[in-house]
């Protein structure tokens, strides 16, 4: 069995969040709250409160022991990319793109 939580246009670049990610991977729950607790990275808070989000789908929706969990995977895959403009010198105008994310994780119990 297993229990996900889904975030989907999260205003942050998948380049930024897949580092907080890589320190949680495979871990029990309790030791990955503590590290995104503890890591001052900016997609840690967002991390957390989706973290969090997956131990309760886990707990009231599929019965799971919230002491035996860990994240079984958890990965980021790019969202939609806004474009905007930046007026330059002369005329000109640099491009922006202000980069979204998509961010799963899914847990599972520890048998």
């Amino acid at each position: 069995m297993e229990a996900r939580a889904k975030l989907q246009n999260a205003r942050i670049s998948p380049q930024k969040v897949q580092v907080v990610l890589d320190l949680i991977r495979n871990k029990p729950v309790d030791i990955a709250l503590a590290t995104l607790e503890l890591t001052p990275k900016a997609a840690s808070p967002i991390l957390e409160k989706l973290l969090n989000s997956a131990i309760a789908n886990a707990e009231n929706n599929h019965s799971m022991n919230p002491g035996s969990l860990y994240v079984a995977e958890c990965y980021v895959t790019p969202g939609p990319t806004m474009k905007r403009i930046m007026p330059r010198a002369q005329g000109r105008a640099y491009r922006i793109l202000k980069r979204t994310s998509h961010i799963t994780i899914v847990l599972k119990e520890e048998e």
